[in-house]
């Protein structure tokens, strides 16, 4: 992207069109008005938050544009993320334009109009699938629903159990007009010049020093994160800061006085908004990220867990629920009346309680590529287990960075009392991780209403320890923790108190068999169905399989093959003899067929053929914990040798 062309063009060009602006009057006048639009998308988000982006020209829209709005344009679902919903024989999928977010205007900077001199810009509206004309099939559509069925229950709830209210210092549910739900996501990725190398020891080395987190950026990264800070502020997002993150190590100026060897993690976050239109920015933020990134010469990567052994990236999601009085005024249904008093209302217990008591579910949504479970590791600032920090006292807030779900509360702002669920990563599908959220905490806010507990009550509760009966959450397990969860505690302490988290995608999705009453949360209101439930499984299961054993066994295998012996008959040990032997042991058993026994490569391929996706996904982890051996191994190797045969 042209930075000066960016600048010149800014008090010409139109980046989105708001919600109040989406009369076919408004939009064709808005549409005359810039002829560098030249074509209208419709942005609609499949199972695998994929967004779809076809080329409608402006002149073909406005023709018919209340058809255009009202009816959409009719695809092939079977070529997007539906399985077993869009099939080839019954394909059917209509485009249909959300009137109630944003809609965005996508600049192409790199093909200027010859008759403006302005970018060409791709109007972007988001929009809902729906499946032969009945069925909403897609992400948005979800969440949509979820929003909608919270809504109507926390109404209905708090109509029939008017104490409640006095505990966040609303008089009467008449005095209410609207219930709004927020979320804001923060994203973090890695960027890097082309073909550059990780040296793993070099960026663990640096994490460990704590050498990048918040440091001035330099270069082309320091260039086109300003840029795409400056370009996020034109779409409305309302940027708030973009900084280093704790991975990376410092670039070198090259004899040109050009940076190389740029390998830096960076943070952007920006205002929250509403939770469907907070996940349309997110998905808006990701592209101007990736594009700007891109144009100084940049890669740029969202994967979870990029450089093994080195932090990975989180998208932090923040939710919060609130209250729109008639008389304008604004009140956080998590906030107590006295916040010197309260960690927060019963309302807010009773959130956190279904979260956390219902997260089994709400985990495969979060956590469904081998990448995101990479990230889920002990060490890394990343959640592992099913646990929720509060703070050490009610007057002063804390933040802790080892738990799922922290509390975050500001005493001089009612208004900023929200969770952050710390779990999900950029390859999350937004959609469906916010309308997983919202539906379990619907389930707590449901019981504790009902129980009539006040909020010390729900304190004492949600503070049990393993073993104890109290109301709602599960005996056998603990829920809360002020400690850090990693020092604190042993991999079996955390296991028994909180539960043993999943180590693979199918470990993940096996969630929505073995807890049908937790799956039957998301189910409410028929905001997830079993055949959306199941479509999503589908694909992720089918998409873990493919991955395994196309992308993760033929690495191993490359990194099998490059641990040759490198030591000749002289200046050689007794222990480089040994340390090679071990070495070649471990490589035969990942790789080497004989007649009478079977590699551990081979059983993987042949337990995903036959699916048998159990076996596959125990055998997954034992090449990942012999992959892991034989990489230690052979670094202590080499570190041993003086002379390389």
């Amino acid at each position: 992207m042209s930075s000066e062309i960016l600048r010149s063009e800014n008090d010409k060009l139109i980046f989105l069109i708001p919600t109040s602006q989406h009369t076919p009057e408004e939009i064709s006048s808005i549409l005359k008005q810039h002829p560098e639009i030249k074509f209208v998308s419709l942005v609609g988000v499949d199972l695998g938050g994929n967004d779809t982006d076809e080329k409608i020209p402006v002149e073909l829209f406005l023709e018919d544009i209340d058809s255009f709005l009202t009816y959409g344009v009719q695809t092939d679902g079977s070529s997007v993320v539906l399985p077993d919903i869009a099939s080839l024989n019954d394909a059917r999928v209509d485009i249909i334009p959300d009137s109630t977010v944003n809609w965005f205007v996508d600049y192409n900077f790199d093909n200027i109009d010859e008759a403006t001199g302005r970018p060409i810009g791709t109007l972007r509206i988001p929009s809902f699938l729906i499946h032969n004309g009945i069925t909403r099939v897609d992400s948005r559509s979800v969440l949509a629903a979820a929003v909608d069925h919270f809504k109507y229950q926390v109404l209905a709830l708090v109509k029939e159990n008017p104490y409640v209210l006095e505990s966040v210092g609303i008089s009467s549910s008449d005095d209410i007009e609207d219930i709004v739900l927020t979320s804001a996501t923060e994203l973090e990725f890695w960027v890097k010049t082309p073909e550059e190398i990780a040296d793993v020891e070099k960026l663990s080395t640096s994490q460990g020093l704590k050498e990048q987190y918040w440091k001035r950026t330099v270069g082309p990264v320091r260039t086109a994160l300003e840029n795409t800070l400056s370009i996020m502020d034109e779409y409305g997002l309302g940027v708030e800061m973009g900084h280093k993150e704790v991975g990376g190590v410092q670039a070198k100026v090259a004899g040109n006085g050009h940076y190389n060897h740029i390998m830096e993690q960076l943070e952007i976050d920006w205002r929250y908004s509403t939770s469907l239109q907070a996940a349309d920015n997110e998905l808006l933020a990701r592209q101007l990220v990736q594009e700007t990134f891109t144009a100084y010469g940049l890669e740029v990567t969202f994967n979870a867990k990029p450089i093994e052994g080195v932090a990975g990236s989180g998208e932090h999601t923040h939710v919060g629920v609130a209250a729109k009085l008639k008389n304008g005024k604004i009140k956080n249904l998590f906030s107590p009346a006295d916040l010197k008093s309260d960690y927060m209302s019963a309302i807010g217990w009773g959130a956190l309680m279904g979260l956390l008591k219902n997260y089994e579910v709400v985990n495969p949504f979060v956590s469904s590529t081998n990448d995101s479970l990479n990230r889920l590791k002990p060490g890394f600032e990343a959640p592992v287990c099913i646990v929720a920090s509060i703070g050490h006292s009610v007057d002063t807030p804390s933040r802790n960075r080892t738990i799922l779900t922290g509390l975050v509360r500001d005493m001089a702002n009612p208004l900023a009392t929200r969770f952050e669920v710390r779990s999900p990563n950029p390859t999350c599908n937004t959609y469906l991780v916010i309308a997983a959220i919202y539906q379990s905490m619907l389930d707590g806010i449901s019981a504790v209403i009902k129980a009539g507990k006040n909020a010390k009550e729900l304190e004492a509760d949600f503070s049990k320890g393993v073993g104890e009966e109290k109301f709602y959450l599960e005996k056998g397990r603990a829920y809360r923790s002020e400690d850090d969860v990693f020092e604190h505690y042993t991999e079996e302490e955390r296991n028994t108190f909180f539960g043993k988290p999943p180590a693979t995608v199918w470990e993940n999705m096996v969630g929505f068999h073995n807890y049908p009453d937790k799956k039957s949360v998301l189910l409410q209101g028929g905001v997830f169905t079993e055949k959306i439930i199941n479509s999503y499984r589908v694909a992720s299961l089918s998409q873990w399989a493919t991955e395994l054993t196309q992308r993760l066994i033929p690495d191993n295998m490359d990194f099998v093959r490059s641990c040759k012996k490198l030591h000749g008959s002289e200046n050689v040990s007794d222990l480089d003899v040994v340390n090679w032997e071990k070495i070649n042991q471990l490589r035969n058993s990942l790789m080497k067929d004989s007649l009478s026994k079977k590699s551990l490569f081979t059983q993987i391929r042949e337990a995903v053929e036959s699916g048998d996706y159990d076996t596959a996904s125990g055998l997954q982890l034992e090449m990942s914990q012999t992959i892991g051996n034989l990489k230690n191994l052979y670094a202590v190797y080499r570190r041993n040798l003086i002379e390389l045969a």
